[in-house]
């Protein structure tokens, strides 16, 4: 998995990653997703709270993604 971008939230930092087949997929802690065709699927996924279950680094509580102010444009998130 290469990792392309990266959003840094209080809880910690996304990314959206991209597997050698071509699809993109969110991640936190070490955990993917999910997986999609583009990039802004991804991003828009997380920003809605939609992606596979995000539990919190620390305490196992489970996450909203939506309250992190998450870029639904993949173009917002930082370059790696």
């Amino acid at each position: 998995m290469k990792l392309l971008i990266q959003y840094d939230t209080s809880v910690g930092i996304f990314y959206i990653g991209q597997s050698e087949d071509g699809r993109f997929h969110p991640i936190f802690d070490n955990e993917d997703l999910g997986s999609y065709l583009k990039a802004w699927q991804a991003s828009e996924d997380l920003a809605n709270d939609v992606t596979f279950s995000v539990l919190h680094p620390e305490t196992g509580e489970l996450l909203d993604t939506s309250e992190f102010g998450i870029p639904e444009d993949p173009t917002e998130w930082d370059r790696i």
